[in-house]
């Protein structure tokens, strides 16, 4: 009896290797020894036999973990056919090469989740305050209502593939193992559509537009997510679909800024205002707002106006109106004005100086003339 050599030097990587590697290892080795590429080669179908054997021990953890700890004889017992005959070269196709050697994936027709969808909302900032319906238009594609999904035409059925009773696969086989190739007449479906149904070609699905309500949910903010489930596109051969994700994006607004759940605005006030005090109004998102400016206010101050900013997400309150304060100096000051206050600024011991123009010169007006 021939000597097994070690599964590690089979395939030519280290003991520690990751899956990716060994799966990368077996790929060369099985495209380098397939007997497709070697007809009537023992040798390439020795190694290549090998190398299935090996790759179908490193594989598997479990089976890989005793080969460890026992070597070849820890094998005994977990389902490893050493002779080569038996061993489910499908599974090991599909997992390494797909349908590169004719198709080992099997059946296509097999039910498949549909694919999600995405919409983007573009909703205003007064939508979020207040909250708000909309209806929505999202494209995707349905089951055929005229053939239940089936693809064939309303009063015939779809029939099982006579050529490959319904696998979808026809086998043959080679020496120690069995190949299989994707069915040609039914495609690797399993089922022949005599006669398609007209609104879908025999596909099942079609394309259309379905009308969605959204409820716009106080609070929300750019980034927000709502999922609806089974509102994606319908899914193949019985499968669920997939879900409807419609992402929220606020618009900018031509008045406010939003911080969080404050609105940010701003406000113009005299400097009389600002030194007194008093009350203005400013304006809201609801209209007219009135805010109490204190003596002494100064420039960029911001003020407050409790619970007239974003509500809070699913809460009952909501942030607050932030003004911020910009401090007009006033124009054109007649001659009355500018005395008074040029007597203001001396009661406050404030120095000043005043730019003569060309009718204070004419007048004679200087600067330090007493005021009358």
């Amino acid at each position: 009896m021939t000597q097994k050599r070690d599964y590690y030097e089979v395939l030519d990587v280290n003991r520690d290797a990751d899956a990716d590697e060994i799966k990368k290892a077996y790929r060369k080795l099985a495209i380098q020894f397939h007997p497709d590429k070697n007809p009537d080669n023992k040798e390439a179908e020795d190694k290549f036999k090998e190398a299935t054997e090996a790759y179908e021990v490193l594989r598997d953890a479990e089976k890989r973990q005793q080969y460890d700890r026992f070597g070849h004889a820890g094998l005994e017992g977990m389902g490893v056919d050493f002779g080569g005959i038996g061993m489910n070269l499908d599974d090991i196709f599909s997992e390494v090469f797909g349908d590169i050697f004719g198709g080992f994936a099997g059946r296509q027709r097999t039910p498949k989740r549909g694919r999600s969808l995405q919409y983007n909302l573009e909703v205003t900032l007064e939508d979020v305050i207040h909250g708000k319906q909309v209806t929505i238009q999202v494209p995707r594609v349905e089951t055929c209502s005229e053939c239940d999904g089936s693809g064939a035409k309303r009063g015939t059925r779809v029939i099982t593939c006579p050529q490959c009773h319904g696998r979808g696969q026809i086998s043959q086989s080679q020496g120690f193992f069995t190949m299989s190739r994707t069915c040609s007449q039914c495609r690797g479906e399993g089922e022949i559509i005599q006669e398609p149904c007209p609104p879908c070609g025999g596909q099942g699905l079609v394309r259309n537009t379905r009308n969605i309500p959204i409820n716009i949910d106080k609070g929300i903010d750019t980034g927000f997510k709502y999922q609806f489930r089974g509102e994606g596109e319908a899914g193949a051969n019985g499968a669920p679909p997939g879900d409807l994700f419609v992402v929220i994006n606020v618009a900018p607004h031509e008045r406010f800024q939003r911080d969080r759940n404050d609105l940010i605005t701003s406000a113009k006030i005299s400097f009389v205002q600002a030194t007194l005090g008093g009350n203005i109004e400013v304006a809201g998102i609801d209209g007219r707002e009135e805010l109490h400016i204190p003596p002494g206010t100064q420039y960029g101050a911001q003020l407050r106006i409790p619970n007239k900013g974003v509500p809070h997400y699913q809460r009952s309150y909501s942030g607050d109106l932030v003004v911020g304060i910009e401090i007009e100096t006033p124009k054109n000051l007649n001659d009355e004005q500018r005395k008074k206050l040029e007597e203001f600024a001396k009661l406050r011991g404030e120095s000043y100086h005043h730019e003569h123009g060309f009718w204070d010169k004419l007048l004679g007006h200087h600067d330090d003339e007493e005021p009358q």
